[in-house]
């Protein structure tokens, strides 16, 4: 197992029942990869977290850059921060953010990859028909992925 460094501000660390709630409830985040020539490569991403067993999914293109980079190295970073809220008379933002480090891979079960794609869209729509039509027309473009955590870690920060 990786060791991985503990949080400086340990003060403003969040309790895992948070960092789960933001991961849940989050639609979006940025993956990092260990890019070509040492560049970091980090992309947007939607993500489902399952509950169930503690891992992260997502889908997108079978081909390019993405693909490339996680055969070349499954470990990555991905990060996820919610809108923030101010407190009352106060200006400064409060925003919870979730690091997740961990070991990334592609789902080969179709079964398994139409599961995650419903989930996927059922946490932005509830639209049945849109999810059928999405499922039938893209369902065959698609590579589903799976993000095993190693560490998972979230903070508060009050951008004061």
């Amino acid at each position: 197992m990786t060791m991985f460094r503990q949080m400086r501000r340990f003060k403003q660390q969040m309790c895992a029942e948070d960092c789960v709630f933001v991961l849940e409830n989050e639609t979006r985040g940025v993956l990092s990869m260990i890019g070509e020539d040492g560049y970091p490569y980090g992309i947007p991403m939607n993500h489902f977290y399952s509950k169930a067993d503690g891992k992260l999914y997502f889908h997108g293109a079978k081909e390019g850059q993405k693909i490339d980079l996680l055969r070349k190295n499954d470990k990555v970073c991905y990060t996820v921060f919610d809108k923030g809220y101010r407190r009352a008379g106060e200006w400064a933002l409060n925003v919870k953010s979730v690091v997740v480090f961990g070991r990334i891979a592609l789902v080969t079960d179709e079964e398994k990859a139409k599961e995650i794609c419903t989930l996927l869209c059922r946490k932005f729509t509830d639209d049945e028909d849109y999810l059928q039509r999405e499922l039938q027309n893209a369902l065959p473009r698609v590579q589903c992925l799976v993000l095993s955590p190693e560490q998972i870690t979230g903070k508060l920060v009050n951008e004061s």
